[in-house]
């Protein structure tokens, strides 16, 4: 028995203050290991107890944050791979924040390495759209932030379980309780996610530093010039206008439909309009530098093959159904014109993606 309660002694001397003492620990745990078969009972208790103790101590201590507003509690969730089925995937997965909250793939994986049917959309500027998703079947926020965790391909969690899950864990039972003053529910957890996602807007573009008179340094002569490419002979601002150059989130088919290999109805599976037939959902070009590959389906890896499409589509897709009258006839941008509406979009990256 005194060579039983040595072992622990010696096991237990550890120096809890030293740098090296999780390592140290350990290794005199498995150094001092107690015979695994006691035949008192009453001494079995004692080094369980004095074991529990010690494996306690052993373990480094971590601080939680404590979560004290919404846009915090929905930080946490965007981040949490909980949300989904297996807890393979969070919000995150998709909407990586080094892309602009897009992904750089032209489909994201979703639970079990499933592909999604269209390209993550950057997550950011959003707070004033008025549709969500690239066929706008969401008309808010709060409704786009619960879709994907119950489809299928993506994170396919029932929200039924979600809601469970939130209120059997302390650390986000206990944050709804603090933001909210009540326990999780689907109507909360949209809250939160939409009012994270409310605050990734950017604004402090050199585009938008030389619009604001601030520092006309950072937009380059050949950004100036492929700003007026956009207004003009582009034909870009026909569609991209606006603070975020979405142009009021109007559903346009770029001719990117043929009902063949390029077969997405988009809208119209939304609307049954003929006139929405292969039209999607006008995107933002705030940061779009970051959020390659482009359109619905991540066709084109680069601003230049998308600059190159607009500029003369027939010479891609020649079968276009439907396609809008604006692309009907080629833009006959010059090689240096082409490089300098480049210039103006890589403008519009927002000063924290800029190295």
């Amino acid at each position: 028995m005194s060579a039983i309660k040595n072992k622990v002694r010696r096991a237990w001397s550890c120096d809890t203050g030293s740098r090296a003492w999780t390592v140290e620990c350990r290794l005199r745990a498995y150094a001092y290991r107690l015979p695994p078969i006691l035949k008192r009972k009453v001494v079995l208790a004692k080094i369980a107890r004095i074991s529990l103790l010690f494996l306690i101590a052993c373990t480094p201590k971590t601080h939680v944050k404590i979560i004290a507003t919404e846009e915090e509690l929905g930080e946490a969730l965007f981040f949490d791979s909980l949300l989904s089925r297996d807890s393979s995937v969070s919000c995150s997965s998709c909407h990586k924040p080094e892309y602009a909250f897009a992904d750089n793939v032209r489909f994201s994986k979703g639970v079990r390495g499933q592909m999604g049917e269209r390209n993550t959309p950057s997550a950011m500027n959003q707070s004033e759209r008025n549709f969500y998703f690239w066929d706008g079947r969401a008309e808010s926020l709060e409704e786009q932030a619960l879709g994907p965790i119950e489809n299928h391909n993506e994170m396919d969690l029932p929200l039924s379980i979600i809601i469970r899950r939130l209120i059997t864990s302390h650390y986000y039972s206990r944050a709804f309780s603090n933001v909210y003053g009540k326990p999780p529910s689907k109507e909360l957890l949209a809250e939160a996610l939409a009012a994270y996602e409310r605050s990734l807007e950017t604004g402090k573009s050199s585009f938008d530093v030389y619009m604001k008179g601030e520092d006309t340094s950072r937009f380059s002569a050949s950004a100036k010039r492929g700003l007026s490419l956009f207004n003009g002979k582009g034909r870009c601002f026909s569609c991209h206008f606006g603070v975020d150059f979405t142009g009021s989130d109007q559903f346009k088919n770029i001719g990117l439909y043929n009902g063949k290999k390029l077969n997405d109805p988009g809208r119209f599976k939304i609307s049954g309009k003929q006139k929405d037939l292969g039209a999607f959902k006008v995107p933002g070009l705030r940061n779009v530098a970051q959020t390659a590959p482009y359109m619905h389906n991540g066709m084109f890896g680069t601003l230049k093959q998308v600059i190159g499409y607009y500029d003369a589509p027939d010479e891609i897709i020649h079968d276009a159904i439907n396609r809008d009258t604006l692309l009907r006839t080629p833009l006959q941008l010059s090689i240096s014109e082409k490089q300098d509406l480049e210039n103006f979009l890589l403008s519009l990256s927002d000063k924290r993606f800029l190295k």
